[in-house]
């Protein structure tokens, strides 16, 4: 077993890079996050794939940007089958592999209505989690509230009431419209009451419990909902910010809630003995909310917030801990990306693949405290913006190569300064670097890959894109 870790993959849902104590945030209370960057290798720049959540779960189990499979935006595109994915790889090699919380990358069910996309005769978005190698699911198509996730919460502000559908003053309990499923296709109906983070934990620990008393490796990817919206939080989580608004005191307590859910996964891998032998990852799907609600959400220093390319939307928290291959304390600003998942865990493998093309690397040098430098700037693109971020200059257009911005990350990482005008030279080179990596991505997506029957059918599905 020594030779083949267990892998868990957690992941916030709207978490901004400045929402943890451990960047700097004195207001968010998260003992355990902050134990956790003192444990393993925290990263200073690490970047979700893409601005929304439906792309950037689609990278974290390709190891490619989402613009390869038409995930394109939040609730668009489906991980599609002809895709390689983290599953596929680890089924081969024994594993046993789960899914909790949040898929966002096809429904659930084609015979009722459920969520965002689930509805009678939807079969083209019909691809749930179990359709793609994973054992054991809690899964939802899309968000739900963060506490009891089956109901619509209360609100009394207008604010929230246009953001999230909710009980109006006087209303009975109603259901949300997002339901929680198994690996059989079934709804999950018992534990649903209370904090949407230990739900979800309490359907992950037995998962891993039972590996371990098999003796299987394991990958268990959980992905939380909070803090998106509906950000509810419970009483006890809203006392330690009772002197905040309303709206911050419910975001915070959404975060101290998951940070104890952080807590208690760590605490169970190190009383399964298991813990050594780990990859426990963690990580934000994109920047803090920026257009529904309040902004209570912080991306610290960085400009833009969730929906944005710049350096707020896509630069979020991330830690590594891995006690059999990092020291504690460790610390790196090297640029890394959700699409570093697939290649790494591959590479700690000892495993290779040549059919598909990654646009993450694997991060093991890193791990290993070796030196690491990418071979290659990441690519973003999201609606009308495009983005090459590279170890030291970022450069940012529209999809037309026009308004074209230069900045250097390392020495402006607020991204206030513009020196597009000062280096000519330089945008012309990432303008081509980057133009190189979208003719590819656009191979991809078209079926250079695939075969021409698969981009026949997601054209079906996609029309005009």
């Amino acid at each position: 077993m020594k030779d083949m870790p267990n892998v868990v993959l957690c992941m916030t849902d709207d978490l901004g890079w400045g929402d943890v104590s451990y960047n700097g945030n004195r207001v968010a209370k998260t003992p355990h996050l902050d134990q956790m960057a003192k444990d393993g290798l925290c990263f200073d720049r690490f970047y979700s794939a893409a601005p929304v959540c439906s792309p950037t779960r689609m990278s974290c189990l390709t190891g490619r940007n989402p613009y390869r499979s038409g995930v394109f935006h939040a609730n668009q595109g489906i991980l599609r089958p002809e895709e390689f994915s983290l599953m596929e790889f680890l089924k081969k090699k024994e594993y046993t592999t789960g899914h909790f919380g949040k898929w966002h990358l096809g429904t659930m069910t084609h015979k009722e209505k459920d969520s965002n996309r689930g509805r009678p005769g939807n079969k083209r978005e019909y691809n749930p989690p179990w359709l793609h190698g994973f054992d054991v699911c809690f899964s939802t198509e899309a968000r739900v509230p963060t506490w009891d996730p089956m109901l619509k919460p209360k609100t009394t502000e207008k604010q929230a009431e246009q953001c999230w559908p909710a009980l109006k003053p006087g209303q009975e309990s109603q259901a949300f419209g997002t339901h929680y499923w198994d690996a059989k296709g079934e709804k999950v109906t018992g534990n649903l009451r209370g904090d949407d983070s230990r739900v979800i934990m309490d359907r992950a620990l037995p998962f891993i419990e039972g590996a371990t008393r098999n003796d299987q490796p394991f990958l268990a990817v959980i992905w939380f909902h909070a803090p998106h919206l509906p950000c509810v939080a419970g009483d006890e989580y809203l006392k330690p910010y009772k002197n905040l608004s309303p709206e911050q005191a419910r975001y915070y307590g959404c975060i101290t809630a998951l940070d104890e859910q952080v807590g208690r996964l760590r605490k169970h891998l190190k009383e399964l003995n298991v813990e050594d032998n780990t990859m426990l990852f963690f990580c934000s799907d994109n920047g803090p909310e920026g257009e529904a609600g309040p902004n209570t959400g912080s991306a610290g220093p960085y400009r833009g917030r969730k929906r944005d390319l710049y350096e707020g939307g896509v630069r979020v928290p991330g830690i590594l801990v891995w006690p059999d291959k990092i020291k504690k304390g460790c610390q790196s600003s090297e640029p890394v990306v959700t699409s570093d998942y697939l290649p790494t865990i591959m590479d700690a493998l000892g495993a290779k693949w040549q059919q598909k093309k990654f646009d993450g690397e694997s991060i093991l040098p890193l791990i290993k405290g070796e030196k690491f430098k990418r071979n290659k700037a990441i690519g973003f693109a999201f609606k009308e913006r495009t983005a090459l971020n590279g170890r030291e200059f970022k450069l940012y257009t529209d999809k037309w190569g026009n308004n074209v911005e230069l900045y250097n990350i390392i020495n402006d990482p607020g991204e206030k300064n513009n020196i597009a005008g000062e280096k000519p030279e330089l945008v012309k080179e990432l303008l081509e670097q980057y133009l190189s990596w979208e003719i590819d991505v656009k191979d991809s997506f078209e079926g250079k890959e695939y075969g021409r029957k698969s981009f026949d059918r997601l054209k079906q599905r996609w029309p005009g894109r």
